[in-house]
């Protein structure tokens, strides 16, 4: 029986010893550890102590005590609901919900500063959306302990996120078709199930996976070495991460179960070995299971069947729970997300094959991976709220899309385009109003190398803006900016401590190089002056104050023209426009639509197509965009006369403000090399028919870029 939040803090009963994997399969290998494998494994646990991945004694009982005010809280809820309720006063005294716990706590692999995933468990008659979404949501919306409130109620698990007392909190709920709660409540009971809806199925599988995860182990200790480690290592690569189509923390912890009932006697540092060994070698979408599939004909519930259910026939990498209702832990994961995946577990195989030859150190698997040098383009989503609340709010419901827009770009193109999402948020520590970005890299599929191959996906970046655009808490002060920027442009925050921003050597002369530095110091001298002029401009405006500037109609919000299209090539380069896109208007909108900068393009462009006088010294240089090629104190001129001449320009025709918002903003640059507008079909049959207004926001310093928005009047 799972235990309440008390009994998991202990240690959680020895499993039995299993000579079994899976289902029906046998062990790889009884091979007991080594005196190499123990010494190697001594090492390991050291470097893990050293790295911080343990918390102290005073961590461990500031969360023990915190578990017990929260079960406290519901307790007390609950009562109160029953009360509110008119039932009688032997029902009021036999009320009751009990508090479990779930995820790395529950599993005894959690670190200093983890969040603690729980799940109340209450009566039939206490209901999700009318009592714990409202009155518990009110209750501790007034406690001085409970910090960044966030309840998340249309969430495929619904959430109710907080800190209390600085500890961040994942509270779930589940109503169980019982009217009184026992104390010694059985979760792991089938019969919990019966009569609850898919939403409660959910949330009460996290425990019951976790419980049964520990029965089908081993070695629960061994199990819990290993999983620390490998979490640890998914971390510093860069693939752990559920909500962005990488893998999340039950995908690991069923992976490394799996290991370790195909090697039951292994020994943690065999055993990360062995993870890397069978894991490169799997033949997906083969799924990963700890135990055979159950099915129950009286609950009736779906279960993971790709024979049965079409869409189960898509996941690429199933890991299949262990509890009833069997589910894909991994559906997020896409195409592009498992290369990324597998190319981190070859990584960590050849890793470990050299620390077995005493050529490598256990740090060396842990090496942080270098995202920014991995790709040479990356499509960067900015998010910008009024405060922090907002931003939080805002946030979490634009990454928990992100995944959507990684599976429009492979379904859009073929599968020819693949996206690596960065589960990392940045922040400008410059930028003094509430704001972060998320980076996703960009690359071809592996060996498809097709000259002169265009992907057009800016009507796959306006369908994500539209389905962002729904958010039903949506305020005023929320945008949000989709760009693409090359690695040159990377600013330098994004960049942890100590790390440099590293280009491969160009083999070229002494004048050659002479005339690079040059130039790397005008674009340097353009940037931050161009950057620091539109900030002075934006905040002498107010920020969100715009009514000086005159309406105008936007006749497209992302057209369909091929020039503008994105190319791909053997030394393919991204293109020098760049797409923003704002799912709302400004602060007098009250309609979500879709707003994008006058060239409203996401463009991979051939540098053969360049006209001369814009040319980039391929040796010197890979890119180079126009604002680039001038200098700064002329562009900053023209760009005060183009921003002086606004106001009359939009009050007369669309095509002539296009004209200016171009050169602003930076120009399409089609395949003959002509400079053209964007287009300016008419949008009306999409129903998007909106004033708009110009406003500039600069949200990255570094970039060479300028942003010129459209907002919603």
């Amino acid at each position: 029986m799972a235990g309440s939040f008390v009994a998991v803090r202990g240690k959680p009963r020895s499993s039995p010893k299993r000579s079994g994997g899976g289902g029906a399969d046998p062990p790889l290998s009884l091979a007991m550890p080594t005196v190499a494998d123990l010494h190697k494994t001594a090492e390991l646990e050291k470097f893990l102590v050293e790295a911080g991945l343990y918390e102290g004694e005073e961590e461990s009982a500031k969360r023990e005590e915190v578990l017990r005010e929260i079960d406290q809280i519901v307790k007390e809820w609950v009562k109160k609901v029953t009360i509110q309720k008119g039932y009688s006063e032997q029902m009021v005294k036999e009320a009751n919900a009990v508090l479990f716990t779930f995820g790395s706590y529950r599993l005894g692999v959690h670190g200093p500063g983890a969040d603690i995933d729980a799940l109340c468990i209450g009566p039939s008659y206490v209901k999700r959306e009318e009592e714990f979404f409202v009155t518990l949501y009110g209750a501790l919306s007034e406690m001085e302990e409970v910090t960044e409130l966030q309840p998340v109620p249309d969430a495929h698990v619904p959430v109710m996120k907080f800190k209390f007392r600085g500890l961040p909190i994942d509270l779930l709920y589940a109503s169980v078709s019982l009217p009184v709660i026992p104390p010694d409540f059985d979760i792991s009971q089938g019969s919990v199930l019966c009569d609850v809806d898919e939403a409660t199925v959910r949330s009460l599988n996290g425990c019951r996976v976790a419980d049964q995860i520990l029965r089908l182990v081993p070695n629960a200790e061994i199990f819990r070495k290993t999983l620390r480690c490998l979490k640890y290592w998914a971390q510093r690569r860069g693939v752990y991460s559920n909500v962005t189509g990488l893998l999340g923390g039950v995908s690991w912890a069923l992976l490394v179960a799996r290991v370790c009932q195909l090697y039951p006697n292994a020994v943690p540092s065999m055993l990360v070995s062995r993870f890397f060994r069978v894991f490169t070698q799997w033949q997906w979408p083969n799924p990963v299971m700890l135990c055979a599939i159950e099915n129950d004909d009286n609950l009736g519930f779906a279960v993971w069947d790709p024979r049965k259910n079409p869409r189960d026939r898509s996941h690429v990498m199933p890991i299949i729970t262990p509890a009833y209702p069997c589910m894909n832990s991994s559906y997020n994961v896409s195409t592009s997300t498992l290369r990324v995946i597998m190319e981190q577990f070859q990584f960590g195989n050849k890793i470990c094959q050299e620390i077995e030859l005493n050529k490598a150190s256990w740090s060396s698997l842990f090496e942080p991976f270098q995202f920014f040098e991995a790709y040479t383009r990356y499509l960067v989503v900015d998010i910008v709220a009024d405060d922090d609340d907002d931003l939080r709010l805002w946030k979490g419901w634009i990454e928990s899309r992100l995944r959507q827009l990684t599976l429009k770009i492979e379904r859009d193109t073929k599968g020819m385009l693949q996206c690596h999402p960065n589960p990392c948020e940045y922040a400008d520590p410059s930028i003094q109003c509430a704001h972060c970005a998320f980076y996703m890299g960009l690359s071809r599929k592996e060996g498809m190398k097709i000259r002169g191959q265009k992907f057009d996906i800016r009507g796959t970046v306006d369908e994500f803006m539209h389905e962002i655009g729904m958010y039903t808490q949506w305020k005023s002060g929320m945008d949000l900016a989709v760009t693409h920027v090359c690695k040159k442009e990377i600013p330098l925050y994004v960049f942890e401590q100590g790390c440099q921003k590293t280009r491969p050597p160009t083999p070229i002369c002494a004048e050659q190089q002479d005339q690079s530095d040059k130039n790397d110091s005008e674009v340097c001298t353009t940037t931050a002056s161009l950057v620091g002029q539109l900030k002075r401009k934006y905040h002498s405006v107010g920020g969100a104050d715009v009514d000086s500037f005159k309406s105008v109609r936007r006749a497209s919000v992302s057209p369909a023209c091929e020039e503008a299209s994105i190319q791909l090539h053997d030394d393919a380069n991204f293109g020098l426009t760049n797409c923003s896109t704002s799912p709302h208007g400004s602060e007098g909108s009250t309609v979500s639509g879709n707003s994008c900068a006058a060239v409203g393009t996401i463009g991979l462009v051939d540098e053969t197509s360049l006209p001369g006088c814009l040319m980039p010294n391929v040796e010197n240089d890979p890119i180079r965009t126009i604002l680039e090629q001038a200098p700064s104190e002329s562009v900053v001129e023209k760009d005060e006369r183009k921003l002086e001449g606004i106001e009359s320009l939009a009050s007369s025709n669309c095509t002539e403000f296009m004209e200016v918002a171009e050169v602003v903003a930076g120009t399409i640059l089609t395949e003959n090399g002509d400079i053209r507008l964007s287009g300016h079909e008419d949008k009306r049959s999409s129903g998007i028919e909106k004033p708009w207004k110009l406003k500039y926001e600069v949200l990255r310093q570094g970039y060479g870029v300028m942003d010129l928005w459209l907002w919603e009047d």
